[in-house]
């Protein structure tokens, strides 16, 4: 299971975490690990009498959902606004880097949201900047995307939030703003979040962990400790240890990771392991040591604490 800083780091903060709220699934509920929340899908009136049951004949398609379409980043015109996405891609896609006084988890905004926030069922920003603002029951209050975005460097990368209105958040929600121009406010994106195992197994910690040394520890160390160049530039997150997401972070919790894994890992092989693997291997590295997080039990002030939150 590997990542890399321009497809696997979030809002890992999730960020992910994670910038790990973020929903898992298409529509449906998710953990608080994704960067967003799909919108429950508007009801239309049919003026004519419906057709067979959806149960018995299901659409080819969804048409409650947005297709996810990735502007070019080349076609961004060579003007202020064009200056400040591009200096937001740069910033979400070499996160520590960018910003260390903000980031001391070794990873970056795409760790988790591939590939800048473009790859479906890999927390992408398409469409993120009209679902804002929204209530989120983790912190029990209505947040802006700026508030998320700061929510994703305290956990997914275990630093500091940015100062409100200053220049790297304003590039980084440019970008943003970017990536959804022509998606309705309020759409449900296709690929939103981290797609949601069906049918979740009982996790084997211990098969994790085989798994995560055939599989995963090629790139991400047999200690999860990461692999960073000879300049300390991260190339594959920690996945535990004193560099990796806090305690609060999306990816921390069980869910969140194995759709992540399910999905997405080993990087550029998504989709090959079973959702017994992902379940593993999540139930494996999720409990391992890593920062904690200092203001967690004002978490879920008003109740709704998921059922994998790890505290």
């Amino acid at each position: 299971m590997s990542t890399s800083p321009w497809p696997l780091a979030s809002l890992l903060l999730a960020t992910t975490s994670a910038f790990v709220g973020w929903t898992v699934g298409h529509g449906a509920p998710a953990p608080e690990a994704a960067l967003v929340a799909a919108p429950e899908p508007a009801t239309s009136v049919a003026e004519t009498p419906a057709p067979a049951p959806v149960a018995d004949v299901p659409p080819a398609t969804d048409p409650s959902t947005w297709p996810l379409k990735v502007p070019d980043l080349a076609d961004v015109p060579q003007t202020p606004l064009g200056d400040s996405i591009r200096r937001g891609h740069e910033i979400v896609t070499h996160t520590r880097q960018a910003l260390p006084d903000n980031v001391r988890a070794a990873n970056h905004c795409s760790s988790c949201h591939l590939q800048a926030g473009t790859v479906a069922d890999a927390g992408p920003w398409v469409g993120v900047a009209g679902l804002f603002p929204m209530y989120r029951s983790r912190t029990g209050t209505v947040v802006t995307l700026e508030d998320r975005v700061n929510d994703c460097f305290e956990r997914s990368m275990n630093g500091t939030a940015l100062p409100p209105g200053s220049a790297p958040m304003k590039d980084i929600l440019a970008y943003m703003t970017w990536l959804s121009e022509g998606v309705p406010v309020g759409a449900a994106v296709e690929g939103r979040g981290f797609r949601k195992v069906a049918d979740p197994p009982v996790p084997d910690a211990a098969h994790g962990a085989e798994v995560f040394a055939t599989k995963c520890a090629a790139c991400h160390g047999v200690a999860g400790a990461g692999l960073s160049g000879p300049d300390g530039t991260p190339i594959y997150p920690p996945l535990w240890g004193d560099e990796a997401f806090n305690i609060a972070a999306g990816m921390a919790r069980l869910d969140t990771a194995a759709a992540f894994v399910r999905w997405n890992m080993p990087l550029g092989q998504g989709g090959t392991l079973t959702d017994q693997e992902a379940y593993d291997l999540a139930a494996y590295f999720t409990v391992q040591p890593r920062p904690d997080f200092a203001r967690k039990d004002q978490d879920w002030p008003n109740g709704g604490k998921p059922r994998d939150a790890r505290y």
